[in-house]
């Protein structure tokens, strides 16, 4: 097997504005915050000869960014199928190819404008995403918050979970957004204010669920060598894990409340040679609150069932045991389809982070949706050079 640890490097990030209303192209979007990365790395077009994205909806593939920005001749591109499950695993196949001389220099991003064209949990459209949607559709079982619902609804019957908790971890991440001036939602909430919120699907309320956004996001993977001769402080890449099991929708989980992370974190873990105890701080994929609350306990850093007391606890606030979403996550800085975890943990290694910075950065985990709509799942463990 291929030991490709620390032998890749992020070296740059870039963003798009997050929107309610691009008013462009996702093409356009993809282009800008390309452009952007490559200049937080000090780095021109000249120097890019791989793209990779990830797709669920819309899409603005590396064959039309290549060449709008003027790449004639990509080595390497990668165009995933599927949504938040596979963001990180688009990270980790551009550093294998870096890896093994495929390509010198990746840039991954994720262009989207979920708020003003693809909506995220629209229907009425083309071809769904999963053949499971005609076993869903006639019970009006469509939307995420509807799905992740049910498995919410199961860990507070099996572990005596509460909206309390879902509530102080949507009040701990828009604290963080306070002090990020790309956020979309910066206004301070209490957990009445949460409490107050409106019902999407019960137990989610509004402030359970994610931000729907417009905007872009891009980091620029290259040899560890060649990134600290370039502008930016580089980040290591540790670690990088995907993979997939049992569908929770058709299949015959055993146990609802157990996700594809809990397999796969393992295997991360192994890869980088540490444990959870070593990760400093966590972007885990927060499409939902619960989904943050299951991943702390599926990524070993508290006991089944002990996800929601973690969080009231203050652990995952920027001075806790282990910040999480340190720019408010999607729940308040934006929706970019995990890209953005992924720029938020290059920022906080890096020491840029500005008010939100967390005391301690050496080693980051950064995760994807952990694998309930679609039965896969990816993470990354990044750490300072």
């Amino acid at each position: 097997m291929l030991d490709f640890r620390d032998r890749t490097a992020i070296a740059g990030v870039g963003y798009t504005p997050f929107t309610k209303n691009s008013g462009v192209s996702t093409l356009t979007l993809a282009c800008r915050a390309v452009l952007a990365a490559l200049e937080d790395a000090g780095l021109t077009p000249d120097d890019v000869d791989g793209l990779a994205t990830h797709r669920v909806g819309d899409s603005a593939p590396p064959t039309l960014v290549g060449p709008a920005l003027g790449l004639t001749d990509l080595s390497w591109h990668l165009d995933q199928f599927g949504g938040g499950s596979v963001s990180h695993a688009v990270v980790g196949q551009a550093a294998l190819a870096v890896a093994t001389g495929m390509a010198e220099t990746v840039v991954c991003y994720r262009a989207i404008n979920a708020r003003s064209e693809f909506r995220m949990g629209g229907t009425g459209r083309g071809v769904p995403v999963s053949p499971e949607v005609q076993y869903q559709a006639p019970y009006g079982f469509f939307a995420p918050p509807q799905q992740y619902a049910m498995f919410a609804q199961a860990h507070m019957l099996k572990y005596g979970t509460r909206a309390e908790h879902f509530g102080q971890l949507a009040v701990t991440q828009r604290s963080n957004a306070a002090k990020n001036p790309r956020a979309l939602m910066r206004t301070p909430i209490t957990l009445d204010d949460y409490l107050a919120s409106r019902w999407i699907a019960e137990p989610f309320r509004l402030l359970d669920c994610c931000l729907e956004t417009d905007g872009a996001c891009a980091v620029v993977v290259t040899t560890a060598e060649r990134a600290r001769a370039l502008r930016r402080p580089p980040v290591l890449v540790s670690a990088a894990a995907w993979g997939g099991g049992t569908s929770h929708l058709s299949g015959a989980a055993a146990d609802p409340t157990v996700t594809a992370a809990a397999a796969l974190a393992p295997r991360l873990y192994a890869q980088a040679g540490l444990g959870p105890g070593d990760i400093d701080v966590a972007q885990l994929y927060d499409c939902f609150t619960y989904s943050v609350i299951v991943q702390l306990e599926d990524y070993g850093f508290c006991a089944k069932g002990e996800g929601g007391p973690y969080v009231a606890s203050g652990a995952t606030s920027l001075g806790g045991a282990l910040p999480v979403n340190t720019h408010g996550g999607f729940l308040s800085e934006g929706y970019v389809h995990g890209m953005n975890h992924i720029a938020e943990a290059v920022s906080q290694l890096r020491g840029d982070a500005g008010d939100r910075q967390a005391p301690r950065a050496e080693v980051a985990l950064s995760t994807a949706q952990p694998g309930y709509i679609l039965p896969a799942t990816s993470a990354l463990i990044l750490r300072r050079a």
